[in-house]
């Protein structure tokens, strides 16, 4: 039988996430886990439920080998877990090639792609950092910007005004709690 597995980082990504679907059906899975996770956390519900499901002679089936791990060491720890079940790894998006573990040659190639992929990912967040550093030493914000308190001085005019709270959040567009909050920095 063949077992899918979907992964999406965030649950703003559901396209990704319908696409992997598509192509998991596509491949012949007859069940197909998926959750909205992050790759880098170790308990995914989902991912545990679909290695736990296969029998021996079962295969897990993902698009990508960074939708199941996000390090070499634990790709590899993956396919010793379906290994010692019995079980083979196929990872669909290979360039229009499939490798499946249950042969020496695509269980090297996967494991020097899991290494290359794993490469990646540190260079990405070792820009990201760089970029993080950057801005705080130009003195650039860090973060979502506070609106509701840059716009304080604005609120308390307009309740001086008389505005209710519900009419001054319409006016500008922002939550009426954030709107007794910016009023309660008046009385700090």
């Amino acid at each position: 039988m063949k077992i899918g597995y979907a992964r999406v980082s965030t649950v703003d990504q559901d396209a990704g996430l319908e696409a992997q679907i598509r192509d998991l059906k596509d491949a012949g899975c007859e069940k197909i886990f998926a959750e909205k996770i992050s790759g880098t956390d170790s308990k995914r519900p989902e991912l545990l439920e679909a290695l736990g499901y296969g029998r021996p002679g079962d295969v897990l089936v993902v698009t990508k080998p960074d939708r199941l791990a996000r390090s070499t060491a634990d790709l590899l720890s993956y396919v010793k877990t379906l290994r010692e079940k019995d079980c083979g790894l196929i990872v669909l998006s290979m360039n229009g090639t499939t490798l499946d573990t249950t042969s020496p040659t695509s269980k090297l190639m996967l494991t020097m792609l899991a290494a290359v992929a794993e490469f990646e990912r540190d260079l990405m967040l070792e820009r990201q950092r760089e970029g993080i550093a950057k801005a705080k030493a130009e003195g650039r914000p860090m973060g979502r910007p506070r609106t509701v308190l840059s716009k304080t001085e604005t609120i308390r005019q307009l309740r001086q005004k008389g505005l209710s709270a519900a009419d001054i959040a319409r006016k500008l567009g922002i939550a009426r709690s954030g709107v007794y909050r910016a009023l309660e920095t008046e009385k700090v």
